[in-house]
């Protein structure tokens, strides 16, 4: 008896072995929902709209006769008087008057600030001697030192300018010492060991560390200097918009009286805006969190 051999079987032909270095077809499916772009308003109208509404809101009260005249004046009368001012010179010779004050005042108290700053946050001997003094008198009113300023300097203009450059040292002094001793440790540890010096730690480490403090510091004293300078020229002032306030305030003018503070607000709002176009230009090594849209 014979046996056929297994392999004798009937099988079905199997297919060839697909080639594997060949790519798969790759298949894109695409999203069929359409994306709508919102709308968004511009941040120069967002960041313009409190200001405006609260002089609509000015104009529509004193309009209506909900605020009177004698408490406070509307916004045409005042417009008008910084007409009036500016045509007869008044209004430019106040502010330039008061802008050589703040201007010699902050770089008094700039310079005094820095250099305190520096010793007190570089070296241990300038902190013990310099912050503690430093930190006894911010607790003094500067405001209140105003009398004591007349009998040492008189009533000229030293006063004045003493008054703008002691307003300006006090946040300038904390932002730029606060920024030094707030570099991180490890990062001057690292640079001492690739070997830098003390000059060189202080330029490359330090320094470029404490400079975003040190621009908290200037938004501050600038926005202080024009805060002083308003309690300075009420002492026996002959020139500038504290003089004119001084005259206003006699006659009850208070159109006079709220356009000077108002022409304050704008000058403190055009260094605040310097400095931010300097912190943008200054701090563009550094990653900063703008909030969320």
């Amino acid at each position: 008896m014979t046996t056929k051999p297994l392999n004798a079987a009937v099988l079905p032909a199997q297919p060839a072995p697909a080639d594997t270095a060949r790519p798969a077809a790759r298949v894109t499916i695409r999203g069929t929902a359409k994306t709508t772009r919102r709308f968004t308003v511009p941040r120069s109208v967002r960041r313009s709209a409190g200001p405006v509404g609260l002089v609509l809101l000015w104009f529509l009260t004193s309009a209506t006769g909900v605020l009177p005249e004698s408490v406070l004046a509307s916004p045409v009368d005042v417009l008008r008087q910084a007409v009036d001012l500016t045509k007869n010179g008044e209004l430019p010779s106040a502010i330039a008057a008061s802008g050589r004050r703040a201007a010699i005042g902050f770089l008094i108290g700039a310079t005094v600030a820095l250099t305190l700053s520096l010793l007190a946050g570089l070296f241990r001997l300038g902190e013990d001697v310099i912050d503690s003094s430093m930190g006894m008198f911010r607790a003094i009113p500067w405001v209140g030192l105003i009398p004591l300023f007349i009998v040492w300097f008189g009533i000229e203009e030293t006063p004045k300018i003493a008054l703008v450059a002691l307003g300006v040292t006090y946040p300038l002094y904390f932002n730029v010492y606060g920024g030094i001793r707030s570099t991180d440790a490890q990062l001057v540890e690292a640079a001492r060991m690739m070997g830098l010096g003390r000059f060189g730690l202080i330029k490359y480490v330090i320094l470029p560390s404490a400079l975003p403090g040190a621009l908290v510091g200037l938004r501050y004293g600038l926005s202080t200097a024009w805060l002083a300078l308003v309690f300075a020229e009420q002492v026996n002032a002959d020139a500038g918009l504290g003089y004119l306030m001084s005259n206003a305030q006699q006659y009850f003018r208070t159109d006079v009286i709220v356009l000077c503070l108002v022409v304050y607000a704008l000058l403190g709002l055009a260094c605040d805006f310097a400095v931010r176009i300097l912190s943008r230009r200054l701090l563009t090594w550094r990653a900063n969190f703008e909030g969320e849209a």
